[in-house]
């Protein structure tokens, strides 16, 4: 079976049935919502606090959230006319017609309803602290592109990115488990952090002009392709020059420098969003950057739990 058919325009194959609704939700983007979950469970695991079913529920959680933003960005982008028809990246649901404006509500509105259940089961086993994470979380999933004051069309998406996909997804998941927050953990969110906002980097430098046509005043948009570039070195070298911070300030083993394996990817990535402009090489290069960062926290997990073992 074909698992696409033509639309009436003919311009763009729609997905049939479910499989719409996982186009819509940006598989390849997914990774960055589990790299975090392996950190900060590893943390956890060193210094035996591991619990299987929080960690379950912490990773359960990210990918929902993650979800909702992906399907909450599609319709809100489409609304606010950031993806029109000449921008240069993956079909969107809304944009390309598959999906109607009150289609990606409700399905915005069921995995987030799907995302408050299990963030009521972490509440029973964390504490009530967790409300107010969670809260914040579903907040920012849909203000980075609507509500009054969308700050990822203001500037703050870098930011942002940074402190959930750090600070507040290795953290959490360390603290569901844990039951207590910890400086290992907090210094382990740095690289995560950085390479899930170089993620958003790619995505920024390629949709430059579409997004300056739209109002859309990324950290790109304002300082220019450049200073974009140099952003995503800059993160590269916080996420892998952090590493041996590991070693002389938290006392963990060499295992931790692992992810350097990774490195010479990290190099080649640089070298082809400083150097191309085509949009399917960039589609490309971000979806090897979230591919980058996943195997990193991969790596960072597993050099974690081998200096314990």
């Amino acid at each position: 079976m074909n698992p696409v058919k033509a639309t009436d325009s003919g311009a763009e194959p729609r997905p049939e049935g479910w499989r719409v609704w996982w186009v819509a939700a940006r598989p390849r983007t997914l990774p960055v919502a589990v790299g975090p979950v392996a950190v900060g469970t590893a943390v956890a695991a060193g210094e035996g606090e591991a619990r299987a079913l929080p960690a379950l529920a912490a990773l359960a959680g990210a990918l929902l959230l993650q979800i909702a933003s992906n399907l909450a960005n599609d319709l809100f982008d489409f609304e606010k006319g950031a993806d029109a028809d000449d921008r240069i990246g993956p079909a969107r649901a809304a944009q390309s017609g598959w999906l109607s404006p009150t289609e990606m509500r409700w399905g915005i509105g069921f995995v987030l309803a799907l995302a408050v259940g299990v963030g009521l089961y972490l509440v029973s086993v964390a504490g009530w602290v967790l409300v107010a994470v969670g809260v914040f979380s579903i907040v920012a999933a849909l203000a980075y592109t609507g509500g009054p004051w969308p700050f990822g069309y203001k500037g703050w998406g870098d930011p942002a990115v940074f402190l959930f996909f750090g600070f507040v997804a290795v953290m959490g998941t360390y603290f569901v488990q844990a039951g207590h927050l910890g400086f290992d953990a907090a210094l382990a969110s740095v690289p995560v952090g950085a390479l899930a906002t170089a993620i958003l980097v790619v995505n920024n430098v390629r949709d430059i002009e579409s997004d300056r046509r739209a109002g859309k005043r990324t950290l790109a948009v304002r300082l220019g392709r450049r200073a974009g570039v140099a952003e995503y070195a800059g993160l590269f070298v916080l996420a892998y020059g952090s590493l041996p911070a590991f070693i002389f300030v938290s006392g963990r083993s060499a295992w931790v420098l692992l992810p350097w394996l990774t490195l010479p990817r990290a190099l080649s990535l640089y070298r082809t969003l400083r150097d191309e402009v085509s949009g399917p090489v960039l589609n490309r290069t971000l979806a090897a950057t979230a591919q980058l960062g996943f195997f990193f926290c991969l790596l960072l997990s597993a050099g974690w739990w081998a200096g314990w073992v």
